[in-house]
């Protein structure tokens, strides 16, 4: 019986071989979009995304009563207030910085038990001495304000390192 069973184990090995050599090479000739630039996420036309309705995300940009925050200012110059951001973040608990440009910041924060993923994001425009934010769920309705107490610890650290 295992004799006979032989030539379609190896066959199978084979064949799973090849399936996995070309879904890598797939992945490399094609890569996937980031989340940012097919979630709606990232700055349109110098804007951070809107919230959605429910209440589990605060951004400081066009935003109404219940979603709105205030941008971070600072007085240093925007390189340095970026870096300054980026190092913060860094000791921000279970948060990672996945994508990053000369005026953008994108981290996912996970929360601690059943590591939902927000959506944290910074602009700092070339015109202006604030970093713009955003942070949002991606799923459920409420997150019983971790993402506005968030943004505050963040502009809080970000002050006492006198940006």
């Amino acid at each position: 019986m295992l004799r006979l069973l032989k030539p379609f184990a190896s066959r199978q090995l084979l064949w799973g071989m090849v399936s996995a050599v070309l879904f890598l090479t797939s992945m490399v000739i094609f890569p996937a979009p980031t989340w940012a630039s097919h979630s709606g996420l990232g700055v349109d036309s110098g804007h951070l995304s809107a919230c959605p309705s429910s209440p589990n995300c605060v951004v400081s940009q066009n935003a109404d009563v219940k979603h709105a925050i205030e941008p971070i200012p600072y007085h240093v110059d925007r390189e340095k207030a970026r870096e300054t951001l980026l190092k913060v973040l860094t000791v921000v608990p279970r948060t990672e910085v996945v994508e990053q440009t000369d005026n953008y910041i994108h981290a996912l924060s996970k929360s601690r038990i059943f590591k939902f993923v927000d959506d944290v994001e910074f602009y700092l425009p070339a015109n202006e001495s604030v970093i713009h934010l955003r942070s949002a769920s991606r799923i459920g309705d409420s997150d019983l304000g971790v993402n506005r107490r968030r943004m505050e610890q963040i502009r809080l650290a970000l002050q006492d390192l006198n940006i």
